[in-house]
């Protein structure tokens, strides 16, 4: 699906097709707000006022590009996740059988539809750890942008929960729920938080603590 312009997926995104959907846009952000990230990292590695750095920025850049081709595969399978979920809402209910079968159904395809935007989640709390170091080692021309990549990260972590809890309202695996629900509050909890601190001394450095 990314292999199409930003301009096709925006259009597929904007029509009354079930997917790409939220997850899908979700992913698509978080792996723009990773790059972000990355064109820090590259903009700082060759610098002599960086160089006792230059190391560790390099680790950074290589570990936020797998965290990138990981968003951009997420795309595809929030796609593959929903799609079967889709179809199981559309099932008749007409007779007894007919509903016990659109159950079992919609309850299978609800576990894939819910662990990858828990997936999403997850990615986008490693790249907020990530931009957190780009924050502390990267050029200071373009902190701007780190902070740019944490908000981009911060809105896919929040759009990936909201895709997760839409589909855990209506599990019947309590336990299952649970878990899942358990792991997603922790994660947002820690790391929304984190990329507000981010962003906030990201702009007190270009501001130099001025309030906006």
């Amino acid at each position: 699906m990314l292999e199409s312009s930003a301009k096709d997926f925006v259009s597929a995104l904007s029509s009354k097709e079930p997917i790409p959907g939220g997850g899908g846009a979700s992913a698509y952000v978080g792996s723009m707000g990773m790059a972000l990230g990355v064109m820090v990292g590259n903009l700082t590695v060759g610098k002599k006022k960086y160089a006792d750095v230059e190391a560790e920025v390099k680790i950074l850049i290589e570990k936020s590009e797998k965290v990138i081709a990981r968003f951009q595969s997420l795309v595809a399978e929030d796609a593959a996740a929903f799609y079967p979920l889709s179809q199981a809402y559309g099932m008749p209910k007409n007779t007894e059988e007919e509903i016990q079968r659109k159950e079992e159904t919609l309850q299978k395809a609800l576990v894939n539809a819910t662990l990858v935007p828990l997936e999403i989640a997850r990615c986008c709390a490693e790249g907020i750890d990530l931009q957190e170091e780009f924050a502390q080692k990267g050029t200071r021309i373009a902190i701007s942008d780190v902070g740019v990549g944490v908000t981009f990260l911060k809105a896919a972590l929040e759009g990936a929960k909201l895709n997760v809890l839409i589909n855990t309202q209506i599990m019947k695996d309590q336990e299952f729920k649970h878990r899942i629900e358990t792991e997603l509050a922790d994660l947002c909890t820690v790391y929304t938080a984190k990329a507000d601190r981010i962003f906030a001394e990201v702009q007190n450095s270009i501001t130099g603590g001025k309030s906006s």
